[in-house]
């Protein structure tokens, strides 16, 4: 996504420096950024941030979502609860490249336990940068939305 983007972001008690760069990194290129993460706390549960930014991105208040936690494992399945999400965890400029390019998602989960400032802002980059592929892969969210909206339930 090389155009300007309105974005939310959010994350736990693990992630708040992080976010502080990224904001700030989003910021001065120009995006729109609704910054929920909390400040002052010692600890954070992530759920309730993951829906209310997956929300954003599901009602269309915002283009694009980011979660940063701790590893990323639950604030992926917290954030694909939410109808019309596709979270997916980047570590790897290859796990960039799948969640945007072949999955379209518009939920980057990073984990600050997992990669460190420099790599989250470089797959942040990349996130932003990688187009959907379309073509089969369009077919397949196809799918997975059936899945979602209930008609893939045998």
């Amino acid at each position: 996504m090389s155009a300007l983007a309105r974005i939310a972001i959010a994350g736990d008690h693990h992630g708040v420096r992080l976010i502080d760069l990224i904001v700030g990194v989003l910021s001065a290129r120009g995006h729109d950024v609704s910054d929920l993460a909390p400040r002052g706390v010692t600890t954070v549960d992530y759920p309730p941030l993951c829906a209310a930014v997956g929300r954003m991105v599901a009602r269309g208040d915002a283009d694009l979502g980011i979660i940063v936690g701790g590893s990323g494992q639950g604030e992926v399945i917290a954030c694909n609860k939410v109808r019309g999400i596709r979270a997916g965890i980047v570590h790897s400029e290859f796990s960039v490249d799948i969640s945007r390019g072949n999955n379209d998602a518009n939920v980057m989960i990073i984990g600050t336990k997992v990669v460190n400032d420099e790599t989250a802002l470089a797959l942040l980059d990349r996130w932003l940068a990688t187009p959907f592929k379309g073509g089969v892969h369009a077919e397949r969210i196809a799918q997975i939305e059936r899945i979602e909206s209930g008609f893939g339930k045998e």
